[in-house]
This record gives C-alpha cells, sequence and structure tokens, in this order.
C-alpha cells in the first residue's frame, strides 16, 4: 500500500552523456506539472558511469548519485521518500551489479523499499507520454522507437491520464497487442540499425560528401564544402573517422550540417526524406492501434527542427492516420520520477518486463 508519510520520490537518470539525479514531490508525475506543483530539484553529472566486468559499476553511481540524492532531499523539506526509479542505457544487458546492489543500498540510505529498475528507453517513454498507450521514438546518436499498452487499473481504465481500455487488441485484429506489454524497433546500433538516428543521417551525409569528391553520381557539393569545414580536407576523413572509438558520435556530429543544407540541396533533402521514412516505420512498428494512442519524439537529433521534423510528421500521417504526434512532455529523468511516482501511489500501470521494467 502507498506510504502516507511519503512525501518525495527520487529519480536517477544513467546515461551515456551522464549521470543525473531528481527528487519531486511524490503526489507529482515529473516534468511539467499542469496542477501547478513544483518542478523537481536536479543534479547532473557530465561523467557517465563506470561500465566494469559486471556491466554498469553500482558502487560508482550509489558514489555519487546518493550525495546527490541527500543534498537534494534535504532542500526540498522531504519527510519520507515513497520510492525510486533507476532508469540505465543498458540496464538489460548491463545492468547485473545494479540489480544485486541497489535494493539494499537504497533501503540503508534512505529506508525505502519501493525500488524500479527501467531501461532507459521506458524512462523517455514515461517522460515522454506518462502511462498512456502509444509509441515513443528516442533519436539522437540511434534510434529506437518504444510502445506499450498499459496494464489495466482495477476500474479498467489503461493507467494515469489514459481513456479506458476494454480490449488490448486493436481495431482490426491487431493481435500484437492481446496481452498489452513493450514493442521495441531497432535500437541496434550504428553497424546493425539505429537506422534514421543521428549517426545514420551524418554517415549518408558524409558518403554524399565523398561521391562529390571522387565524382561520382549521387554527390553533394554543398555537403562536400561542409565536410571540409568541419574535418579538414576530404582525403584525410577515413584516417580522422576509422581509428575513433566514439565513431559513431563522430557521424552524428555532422548532422546538423545535413539539415543545414536541405533547404538548397536536394541530395542533404533526400537523406532528411529518407531518415524520416526511418523514423515512421520504427513507429509503425510499435504504435498500438487504439483510439487513445500517441506518438511522441524525443531525442536531441529532433532539436534539428523543420529539416527533419516536416517530413516526419508527413511519414507518420501517412503511416499511421489518426494517431496523435506529439512532443514529449518530459525528458527520461522526468520518466524516472513519473514511474517512481506511480509506484508510490501503487498506481504503476506500465509493463513489467525482466529486460525493461522490474519492480523489486
Amino acid at each position: 500500500m502507498p506510504d502516507a508519510a511519503a512525501t518525495h520520490v527520487l529519480g536517477i537518470d544513467s546515461g551515456g552523456s551522464g549521470v543525473r539525479v531528481g527528487v519531486a514531490r511524490a503526489n507529482g508525475r515529473g516534468g511539467a506539472s499542469e496542477n501547478g506543483s513544483p518542478r523537481p530539484l536536479t543534479w547532473s553529472s557530465s561523467t557517465p558511469a563506470v561500465v566494469g566486468d559486471r556491466g554498469i559499476d553500482a558502487a560508482d553511481l550509489l558514489a555519487r548519485a546518493l550525495p546527490a540524492a541527500r543534498e537534494l532531499l534535504r532542500e526540498a523539506g522531504a519527510r519520507g521518500l515513497g520510492a525510486v526509479c533507476v532508469g540505465a542505457a543498458g540496464m538489460a544487458t548491463l545492468g547485473d551489479d545494479l540489480r544485486a546492489r541497489l535494493p539494499d543500498a537504497l533501503a540503508d540510505a534512505f529506508g525505502v523499499r519501493r525500488l524500479a529498475l527501467a531501461a532507459d528507453a521506458v524512462t523517455a517513454y514515461a517522460g515522454a507520454l506518462g502511462q498512456r498507450p502509444g509509441a515513443v521514438v528516442a533519436a539522437g546518436t540511434g534510434l529506437i522507437a518504444l510502445g506499450a499498452v498499459p496494464e489495466r487499473a482495477a476500474d479498467g481504465s489503461g493507467g494515469t491520464g489514459g481513456a479506458p481500455l476494454t480490449d488490448a487488441t486493436a481495431p482490426g485484429g491487431d493481435t500484437r497487442w492481446a496481452a498489452g506489454g513493450w514493442r521495441r524497433a531497432d535500437g541496434w546500433g550504428h553497424l546493425l540499425g539505429d537506422c534514421g538516428g543521428g549517426a545514420w543521417i551524418g554517415r549518408a551525409g558524409l558518403e554524399a560528401a565523398m561521391r562529390a569528391y571522387d565524382g561520382r553520381d549521387g554527390g553533394s557539393q554543398p555537403l562536400l564544402a561542409r565536410l571540409e569545414a568541419v574535418f579538414g580536407p576530404a582525403a584525410g576523413l577515413p584516417g580522422k573517422l576509422y581509428p575513433r572509438p566514439d565513431r559513431p558520435a563522430v557521424l552524428a556530429s555532422f548532422a546538423p550540417e545535413v539539415g543545414r543544407c536541405a533547404d538548397e540541396d536536394p541530395v542533404a533533402a533526400a537523406i532528411l526524406r529518407a531518415a524520416a521514412r526511418h523514423v515512421a516505420e520504427a513507429a509503425e512498428a510499435v504504435c498500438p492501434r487504439l483510439e487513445s494512442s500517441e506518438v511522441a519524439l524525443t531525442g536531441g537529433l529532433f532539436r534539428m527542427g523543420a529539416p527533419l521534423l516536416t517530413p516526419v510528421r508527413e511519414e507518420l500521417a501517412a503511416r499511421l492516420p489518426g494517431v496523435r504526434v506529439t512532443e514529449a512532455a518530459g525528458d527520461p529523468l522526468d520518466g524516472a520520477l513519473c514511474v517512481a511516482a506511480a509506484l508510490a501511489a501503487d498506481e504503476l500501470r506500465l509493463p513489467r518486463d525482466p529486460a525493461l521494467l522490474s519492480v523489486v
């Protein structure tokens, strides 16, 4: 049962760009509040958690997150902590140490017994849509789409803020969702997928630039000019790119250049149209066909603006007619706080899944 004495919840977001901690009121849902409750207090570090033989190193994460959490709870005037959600990139495959050590460590530190461990895609979903049914496409260096049909509440509703779900099977016989749950598409890395993501767009733009350098069909002189402005002489690009351990990030760094050229360069515009098709295909693969479904777009790639968002919205309208496309309400830290608040109130309707969302 919910702890009536608990006033706040704790969210931790561990990703490739660092670690963030947030504290919010337990009766909130993280993110911008429609009822006027204050925004969460947050702390961040640009240093990612250490990854070792057992995956994400729990001791390293705790060494930074616990002092930050204590200070935030003090600033918030928290009288009790109702629940914690830890969202981490690689939770499914690199989360063994977190699953083994976090429950006892958090119980010892804060007396909290409600803990959710989530993949970062789940906290991105919760930050974008809360517990409503739909799909989220998270695009940055890579790209992953995640869809969900929340579990029914006791009153038959489809999770907090969702429309009633009388049957999780979609109209038209889409039996993929007969039992609710999660569906995932892509997120397989820049060698096997992440189609339409930042590294994919950047690589396509650099290929078009090299075609222009060679004099081959399909080349782009504007993209070649941007390549040389960013990386130096085109012939030297392989030597600068291939030895880098962070090749996906280097490729993705060129995606904004493709966006800047798109208005006047048909090759760059075609790259972004192809990326938009990949985004829409991923969303279509995971989105439940329910009257209340939404698709939210989240992640740094969409900050490119109209050159990408306009074709993405056109592709989504063609592939998912009647499904509302919306901006994400919040980010993965907001999602972690949303999950923690729902867990504290015994209202968590997002589906449990050993790889994506577990409650311990």
